[in-house]
């Protein structure tokens, strides 16, 4: 029986062999979604440079980057003499855009799906009250053009998720307030995959774009009362959404 970390070193040679001009991105995307799904556990350690790069057939320093790009989301750290150590997932940057991709790629938990739509309902739909008062016609406009765009190709197109993003940035920005907007990535990035995973076994079970029109025409009315209820609306029927894309089909 092939063991969880010969797996994981099977996977990772078929992504890196398909990815030659980017092995370390490759190695470090194959480790990561290792480690969010728990293949490599909090406290276990991973296998050294020498045995790991020979076992995947690149080269030391390609391995050694991609544990640097893991230590620096804080999904492992690296110590002398003890070698390279799963980290407490207290500790990984949970917000991070490839992080966040790993944890779809892994089949991410009811409890992780939950606590990341916790997170969009307290961050956007106060930015959407904010943006209400402090939006300009530049930024309408934006807001604007990316739901013509989701219109035109819907959710099920990549041009449609990416118009889809670029309206919850939009939001963000039209807040006027650097701190929320550094946010808007992670945002972003948690709309893009929970989109992709509410429609990977099934069609969506509604169109969101009017419901996303709710929430431009309340902002652009200078509304932020309305603005704040139209997007906890939309992102509470998003949750609802993805529960549904992960309850067992009849």
């Amino acid at each position: 029986m092939q063991t969880k970390s010969a797996k994981a070193r099977t996977d990772a040679g078929t992504v890196v062999a398909g990815n030659p001009g980017r092995l370390h991105g490759s190695i470090a995307r194959t480790l990561g979604v290792a480690i969010v799904s728990g293949q490599h556990a909090p406290g276990d350690i991973l296998s050294n440079e020498i045995d790991a790069s020979e076992a995947l057939n690149v080269s030391r320093s390609a391995y050694r980057e991609a544990i640097r790009i893991l230590a620096a989301k804080g999904l492992v750290e690296s110590r002398p003499k003890t070698g390279t150590r799963v980290s407490p997932q207290a500790r990984w940057n949970l917000l991070d855009p490839e992080v966040l991709a790993w944890f779809f790629e892994a089949e991410p938990s009811e409890a992780f799906l939950k606590g990341l739509f916790e997170l969009r309902m307290i961050v956007e739909p106060a930015a959407a009250a904010l943006a209400a008062g402090r939006r300009d016609e530049v930024q309408l406009e934006h807001m604007r053009q990316a739901l013509i765009l989701m219109q035109q190709h819907t959710l099920t197109t990549e041009q449609g998720q990416a118009a889809d993003r670029d309206f919850h940035d939009t939001v963000l920005e039209a807040t006027g307030n650097a701190a929320l907007f550094s946010l808007s990535s992670s945002i972003g990035a948690a709309v893009r995959w929970t989109t992709i995973f509410k429609q990977r076994k099934r069609e969506l079970p509604r169109d969101p774009v009017p419901d996303h029109w709710k929430v431009f025409d309340a902002i652009a009315a200078g509304r932020p009362d309305q603005a704040r209820e139209a997007m906890e609306r939309l992102v509470g029927l998003a949750l609802d959404d993805t529960r549904a894309a992960i309850a067992p089909e009849a």
